[in-house]
This record gives structure tokens, C-alpha cells and sequence, in this order.
């Protein structure tokens, strides 16, 4: 498979009343479709930055970044973005958390109900699709944050340290169900972590999904 994702020569700064802080400096790579890719390093060097300027919240200040060889803006090539946070809202259901991002972009129909269904049986929350998220366990929220994030179709999918907010133990659990359903749902993915242990333990257990096209790159901003 080809070339999907390439950011070229990106820099970026923030703004303020007493100057600029860089946070991005020349930062170039590329990311096939149906790879993984894991960007590793401290607090502060501008990860979730590189991952706003791939979901297009922020422009660069300098370089590109291209979909399918193309401007970004221009691709038509969907990006899914699955926060630290689930934020998944207290007063709906898991059903309804799940038809959110679906509700916001008009594209809820009945043949969507019969997809969530099928992702909640297949990744074990259907008997909790009536539950509220104070209801669930923290893999369980994670599990239908990523599942919400999917029924959108993303051609991309960006993991801003999805289980950061999880014990040890259950991120090692929920880490093997994420990946098993990013390589069950074929999607291209990009994670960030400060966490060189959790990138290197994913490492291994990801190679169990691995296909002829896909390969794992490891980058370290710093």
C-alpha cells in the first residue's frame, strides 16, 4: 500500500503578549495506509500539537502536510480523533454517546443503529449500550470512545495517550482490545505517548496483527 499520510518540513509556534514558544521544528514523516505509527516522547515537546495539526484544529506556520499527495483541506479523506479524555456525556446512554459524532453530522439512519449493535456485541458492551458512563469501567468508556470515533469512517485514526488515565493492569488490557479492533476495522493509526514502555510493549503485541503492508515506525520528538 501506498503513501497516505506525509508531513513535510512542519514547524509551529504558539502566540502570546510577551512572544511566541516553539513547539514543532522541522518535523517530517510519512505513514502508509494501513500502518502504525507511535510518537514518543516528554510532556511538552509538541506531540498532541503534531496530532491538532494532522486533525486540522491548527494551520502550520511552515511546511505541509499532504493526504493521498494532496493538501490536506483538499483529500476528502476522513480523520478520526480520539482524545486523552473519553467525554462521553453522563446524561446519555452508551447507545447514545455512540450516535453522537453521527447526530452532529447528520448522518444517523436506521442501517446505523444495526452497525452499533454490531460493534457493541462484537467488542463486548452490548449489554451496557443502556448503561450512563458513570456505569462503566474505564476500558469500557475507552472501548466506546474508540467505537463512536469509528462510526465515523476515519481514514486516519490519531490516539492523543488514550490510556493515560488507566492502571497499569487495565491499560495492558485495554491497549489489546484497541489494537485488535484498529486491525479488525483495518484503519491506519497514529498514537502519541510520553510512555516508552507502553509504546514498546504495544510494539510487540500490535506485530500480532501485522499484515505483508504494515509496519510499526517509532519516532521520538524531543
Amino acid at each position: 500500500m501506498g503513501e497516505l499520510l506525509r508531513i513535510d518540513h512542519v514547524s509551529y509556534n504558539y502566540h502570546n503578549l510577551e512572544g511566541e514558544t516553539p513547539a514543532l521544528n522541522d518535523i517530517s514523516f510519512q505513514v502508509n495506509e494501513g500502518e502504525f505509527l507511535a510518537i514518543v516522547g516528554p510532556s511538552g515537546c509538541g506531540k498532541s500539537t503534531l496530532l491538532s495539526l494532522i486533525a486540522g484544529l491548527i494551520s502550520p506556520d511552515q511546511g505541509g502536510i499532504y493526504i493521498d499527495n494532496t493538501d490536506k483541506k483538499k483529500s476528502g479523506r476522513n480523520i478520526g480523533y480520539m482524545l486523552q479524555k473519553d467525554h462521553l456525556l453522563e446524561w446519555r446512554s452508551t447507545l447514545r454517546n455512540l450516535t453522537l459524532g453521527l447526530e452532529i453530522q447528520h448522518k444517523l439512519t436506521e442501517d446505523s443503529y444495526l452497525l452499533i449493535n454490531d460493534m457493541l456485541t462484537t467488542y463486548g458492551l452490548v449489554t451496557f449500550k443502556n448503561a450512563r458512563p458513570s456505569e462503566l469501567s474505564g476500558g469500557m468508556r475507552q472501548r466506546a470512545a474508540l467505537i463512536r470515533t469509528l462510526l465515523l469512517e476515519p481514514d486516519i485514526l490519531l490516539l492523543d495517550e488514550p490510556f493515560s488515565a488507566l492502571d497499569y493492569q487495565t491499560r495492558i488490557e485495554v491497549s489489546d482490545d484497541i489494537w485488535g479492533i484498529i486491525r479488525k476495522e483495518k484503519k491506519t493509526a497514529i498514537l502519541i505517548t510520553h510512555d516508552i514502555a507502553e509504546a514498546i510493549y504495544t510494539k510487540m503485541r500490535y506485530k500480532q496483527y501485522l499484515t505483508s503492508f504494515t509496519k510499526f515506525l517509532l519516532i521520538h520528538i524531543i
